[in-house]
This record gives C-alpha cells, sequence and structure tokens, in this order.
C-alpha cells in the first residue's frame, strides 16, 4: 500500500472522516467506531438508521476485545469463530453493556470480523483499532465494487477513498449468529 496514501486515510480517520475503501468483496465506508458524530455521518451519507446497528472490521481478534462481552458466548463457540479469521466471516457477538448504540444498533450485540483482506487489515492495524465497515452504498442498492464505481456514487459525500482493490470475492461475509451458529446472511 502507498504510505502517503495510507496516511491521508489515517489523518481523516483520526479527524472524525469516512474514508470508502475495498475489502474482501466490495468497497466499504468506514470511520472510528468510538466517534458518535463520524458515525451518524456515515449512517446519513448511506441512508441506514441507526437501529440496525453496524459492522466493525478489525485487523486481529485483540482489537474487538474492548467491545465485546467473551463470557456471554456458550462454551466451545469462541474457537470457532478464531478458526474462521482472518477471513470473510462476520460473527454477531454480544457487546459490553458500555458499546454505544450506535454501533450496536436495537441488539446487544455486535456483527464484527477480523479481515484477510491485506490493505484493510494494514490499515486497521495502523489505525490502532477496527473500523466501522458497512458496504458502500446507499441502503437498498448495490454496493461499489470499485474505485471508480465508489468515486461516481459518493465521493463527493466522503473525506477520503483509499486506493485498492477488492480481493475478488462474489458476495459480501457470511454472518453467524455467535450464541447459536446460526447463518443470518449467507456469502
Amino acid at each position: 500500500m502507498n504510505p502517503q496514501a495510507l496516511n491521508v486515510a489515517l489523518e481523516q480517520l483520526r479527524q472524525g472522516g469516512i474514508i470508502g475503501y475495498a475489502t474482501e468483496a466490495v468497497f466499504g465506508l468506514g470511520c472510528d467506531p468510538d466517534n458518535g458524530d463520524a458515525v451518524r455521518r456515515l449512517l446519513e451519507i448511506k441512508q441506514r438508521p441507526v437501529d440496525k446497528g453496524l459492522v466493525l472490521i478489525a485487523a486481529d481478534f485483540s482489537q474487538l476485545l474492548p467491545y465485546l462481552d467473551l463470557a456471554a458466548l456458550p462454551p466451545g463457540r469462541l474457537e470457532v469463530i478464531l478458526n474462521s479469521w482472518p477471513g470473510p466471516y462476520t460473527w454477531i457477538i454480544p457487546a459490553r453493556p458500555e458499546v454505544p448504540i450506535w454501533l450496536k444498533g436495537r441488539f446487544s450485540s455486535l456483527a464484527v470480523r477480523v479481515t484477510a483482506h491485506r490493505q484493510v487489515h494494514d490499515l486497521c492495524l495502523a489505525f490502532g483499532k477496527p473500523l466501522v465497515s458497512t458496504s458502500a452504498n446507499k441502503t437498498g442498492e448495490p454496493p461499489a465494487r470499485s474505485e471508480q464505481q465508489l468515486a461516481e456514487l459518493m465521493g463527493a459525500t466522503l473525506d477520503y477513498i483509499l486506493p485498492g482493490q477488492t480481493d475478488g470475492r462474489a458476495n459480501p461475509s457470511l454472518i453467524r449468529d455467535g450464541i447459536t451458529g446460526a447463518v443470518v446472511r449467507p456469502a
């Protein structure tokens, strides 16, 4: 990844900006999950209701620990979750009570993923924590699959688009319930 592009993305994130970036299958919109104003702005851009909750994407599992209540998982489930990462697998895991509503929405859980996408991994690692990660589209519309598509669809509303490419996966990540293991959204 171009170090200058990474630095611009990091600076935007630190200032509460909204960035676009490539993920495993589609381009995503991201911001600092602990900045309520940034998350609210991201939701406005997407036209997504706050009650739906959001996904956090991380470089490694340790970045997600401040947000999760792992004691609420059934025995053996954490091992299953950890064995699926890094990769395009999103798990809905009970959230700590202090996790803000702008992240978990109407739920007591949070959707989280440890990414295998090299660029997003490096971005989260350099940022020092996970990012909000939601598909780059307005709710109900198809997501952007290229930098050019993202620029055309939403470029004027974003603070920065990190140059990059998806990993070419056909579908967004599989989403599973961390308590039951049930598939919530197939890949």
